[in-house]
């Protein structure tokens, strides 16, 4: 097991998604001497909670300044394709990681071009950064890339490697959940058990309750799930999530309840760009097109 040095709970709020605290954490850990190495760590670990909560100026000003890190810098860049709303700037934002990634072997900077060549359908580019494995965390970004594609065995490989490292990391737990969830019901409880115990620790929030809200939908635990993101909704109403409405459809649709308009309104306004809400817009007019074929006239 690796020994937890100054930053450990500070990754850990970051990994478990409690962003905020993680702002935090880093802040307070600001006023305490440590190496120039855990320090930049530091600095990178506060920059990705602040581009998870949606506050892509603050990153990209941090990117903006002379002599900044190439892992600081793929970071603005990250948060201004999130914020592009122009596919040609996408694409060029795209092409400057694409010459980092070549130019700079720094494994902050690898993981964020490959966190970003993944948003833009680059899936071979976002493998080539991380298959080496050189961290935990590339570690656990090969885990989620083999998943997107339908590998779970080499998934299942890249988790093995993970375990041999440090069995207990909460990164290690949190790929085996997935791993877990993917697999089916019959290992669908591993991962409910686990998620338990890192949700007993570290507390709840939205990004936890929905994976114990899948979890249970995959173990045929409907009442379960829906708890889970009933309590989402109303004990963490300011971490709005698109997973959570969809989570929601899909359980009321397991449990015989029909689709809750009211929350498929919610999704397609509060995320009309959404991979789920743009895939349901196809299907409803395609569905429309061969319903017009066999119109009946008067």
């Amino acid at each position: 097991m690796t020994e937890p040095d100054e930053l450990y709970t500070l990754r850990a709020q970051f990994w478990l998604g409690h962003y905020g605290l993680c702002v935090t954490e880093g802040k307070s850990l600001g006023r305490r001497p440590m190496t120039p190495q855990l320090k930049a760590e530091r600095e990178e670990f506060v920059t990705r909670a602040m581009l998870a909560m949606g506050e892509y100026e603050k990153v990209i000003s941090q990117g903006d300044v002379p002599d900044v890190s190439p892992a600081m810098k793929a970071l603005s860049l990250h948060a201004k394709y999130l914020s592009a709303t122009d596919e040609v700037a996408k694409e060029a934002i795209v092409n400057e990681l694409l010459v980092m990634a070549h130019n700079h072997q720094v494994p902050a900077l690898q993981l964020t071009a490959s966190h970003v060549f993944m948003a833009a359908g680059k899936t071979r580019e976002a493998l080539q950064c991380v298959n080496l494995g050189t961290t935990m965390e590339h570690l656990s970004a090969c885990v989620q890339i083999y998943m997107k594609i339908d590998r779970l065995d080499l998934a299942a490989e890249s988790l093995s490697l993970m375990k041999q490292a440090d069995e207990d990391a909460i990164l290690t737990q949190l790929s085996s959940v997935q791993i877990n969830i993917a697999t089916g019901r019959s290992t669908a409880k591993d991962a409910i058990h686990t998620l338990m115990g890192l949700t007993e620790q570290y507390g709840p929030n939205s990004y936890l309750l929905n994976l114990n809200a899948v979890a249970n939908i995959v173990a045929a635990k409907y009442e379960a799930a829906e708890s889970a993101l009933q309590t989402a909704i109303t004990e963490f109403p300011d971490d709005k999530s698109a997973d959570t409405l969809i989570n929601l459809i899909v359980c009321g649709q397991h449990m015989g309840k029909g689709v809750d308009q009211s929350v498929l309104t919610q999704l397609t306004t509060e995320y009309p760009n959404h991979t789920f809400v743009e895939g349901l817009q196809r299907v409803q007019a395609a569905l429309e097109r061969e319903s017009a074929k066999y119109k009946v006239t008067a």
